[in-house]
């Protein structure tokens, strides 16, 4: 049996229509992000999406991405919530060939989906729904007149359609003008979002510049941090991790824009004297030095997410003592401006570990993307539970009465840093020529340091590593040892033994819920 051919002007009606609905969603989604430059950034409909997305997410799904995508795991999400809108907007564009006021109901359907997901954040504001409903006006005023600029086949009656008919559409008087006011339209469509879309990203910039700030002097200066042996050891990872290359693992998919002279530290809960500090007024406190290792808890054995770098701050503990709190609290629960909410034990943040409101890092200002103008650094705790970024509030409670965001997905509570030591050079699975092998990499265990470093060759007796320079317990250790490699195929593993003598444990576990731990290893080849 002989099926129909589809006729071929029908075949491109399709596709103009699925293209409309594309570029309509593209549309109204690049004005709807320029508008919530002006209302709020976090509601553009795509990173609204995005981070409704990011909540709803299982944690071993979220491990799975971090792991696998690294510091790429947002793009890759934004990326995935607009391929899933384009496809869902193609259908739509599909639908209005027949039904063009359906495909208006799903247009407008499709947005307020982004508008719900503005309004169920956090820190959502009435005005929030604004960038979606614009995005609906937008998406169905963009669809309806790029549905009227592509040409009509002939009618459905004509059942025995003769080769004029496709002729009359292709390149007919009619069809090719058609065709071209279509490819003109939407060619004007996809310049007019990218160049809307691109705007309002600018727009949506941070509102002070950190290096607008002028930072005040620490009440004692400390001198200045020793030098590496990034040096002598080439791949070893610097003392001081410079500004540019300072991890980021965050939930925002888009850095909060504050402005500094409506910023306000508010301090209350269970508290006697109820708190509300200015960032001229934060300024204004004795400010103290750290030199402190921060790394996150989603960092595998041997991972990337760990950094080191001096702090200027305000002693949280000052800050606590000011407001008085009360008998029974065990947990401060910070919240930044994106309505991210961290729990810390109130001990950590009492005791003399010296927990930070931090201002700067490295001598400037704190970068926007690690939370300008103010947040925490905890010595001792993964970000996680102590490192509070874009700071607004700092609530005394209870865990019994709140559980923050971490804590709600069954993370643990105390988020305590576990021994480790990691390989930075040789890298894995490299091929080096027999002979002087350098191998080299970091230890940190805060608020204990590290005491020793010791590298196995295969299987074969622990040696011990040169250690570098000290930056205090809180800091991380460079070390270094000097291998006579053979040809071969070896496993280099290393361990570490903080400064209370504890070894670090072999066991293996994995982030969830509270660090990894094992030694690191690595595979090299010798020939």
């Amino acid at each position: 049996m002989e099926h129909p051919r589809r006729s071929p002007g029908a075949t491109g009606q399709r596709l103009m229509y699925a293209v409309s609905g594309v570029l309509a969603a593209a549309a109204g989604m690049a004005v709807g992000h320029l508008v919530a430059a002006f209302v709020n950034p976090s509601a553009s409909p795509v990173l609204a999406v995005g981070s409704t997305v990011i909540d709803a997410t299982p944690t071993p799904v979220k491990e799975w991405a971090v792991r696998n995508f690294g510091t790429a795991d947002k793009p890759v999400l934004l990326g995935s919530v607009a391929l899933v809108t384009a496809l869902a907007a193609a259908g739509i564009g599909w639908v209005s060939r027949t039904r063009p006021s359906l495909a208006n109901v799903l247009v407008v359907g499709l947005a307020m989906l982004a508008g719900l997901a503005a309004w169920s954040r956090p820190a959502s504001a009435p005005f929030d729904i604004v960038p979606a409903l614009v995005t609906a006006a937008v998406g169905v005023a963009t669809l309806t007149g790029l549905r009227a600029l592509i040409p009509n086949l002939p009618t459905p009656g004509a059942a025995q359609e003769s080769p004029l008919s496709h002729t009359a559409y292709a390149k007919g008087a009619s069809g090719e003008p058609a065709r071209r006011n279509f490819l003109i339209g939407a060619a004007g469509v996809t310049v007019g979002a990218a160049a809307l879309g691109a705007l309002g990203q600018k727009l949506a910039a941070p509102a002070t510049l950190p290096s607008s700030v002028t930072l005040p002097k620490p009440q004692t200066a400390l001198p200045p941090l020793p030098t590496g042996i990034e040096g002598k050891v080439p791949g070893i990872s610097p003392f001081s991790t410079p500004l540019n290359d300072f991890y980021r693992v965050d939930t925002a998919l888009v850095i909060p824009r504050i402005d500094v002279g409506n910023w306000v530290l508010e301090i209350g809960g269970k508290v006697d004297k109820k708190l509300s500090i200015t960032f001229a007024e934060l300024l204004t406190m004795p400010m103290i030095e750290k030199d402190i290792t921060l790394n996150c808890v989603s960092n595998e054995v041997g991972g990337p997410y760990i950094s080191s770098t001096r702090w200027l701050g305000v002693r949280v503990r000052d800050l606590l003592e000011r407001a008085g709190v009360q008998h029974g609290v065990d947990q401060i629960l910070s919240e930044s401006t994106d309505g991210m909410t961290i729990s810390t034990p109130i001990q950590a943040l009492t005791d003399d570990r010296d927990a930070l409101i931090a201002v700067a890092m490295n001598g400037q200002p704190l970068p926007a993307r690690h939370g300008f103008p103010a947040r925490m650094v905890t010595p001792g705790l993964y970000g996680f539970v102590g490192a509070t970024k874009w700071l607004t509030k700092l609530t005394a409670t209870t865990y019994a009465a709140d559980k923050a965001y971490w804590t709600q997905r069954d993370w643990a509570i105390d988020g305590t840093v576990k021994t480790q030591a990691r390989i930075d050079t040789p890298a894995g699975l490299a091929t080096y020529k027999p002979g002087k092998v350098a191998i080299g990499g970091v230890a940190w265990a805060q608020l204990r340091g590290i005491k020793e470093v010791e590298v196995r060759v295969d299987n074969g007796p622990w040696e011990k590593a040169t250690l570098g320079p000290d930056g205090g317990t809180d800091y991380w250790r460079q070390w270094f040892w000097v291998w006579d490699a053979t040809s071969g195929r070896h496993e280099l593993t290393v361990r570490a033994t903080d400064g209370t003598g504890a070894l670090q444990t072999d066991k293996r576990a994995d982030p969830f819920p509270g660090g990894a731990s094992g030694w690191h290893s690595i595979v090299v080849l010798i020939s």
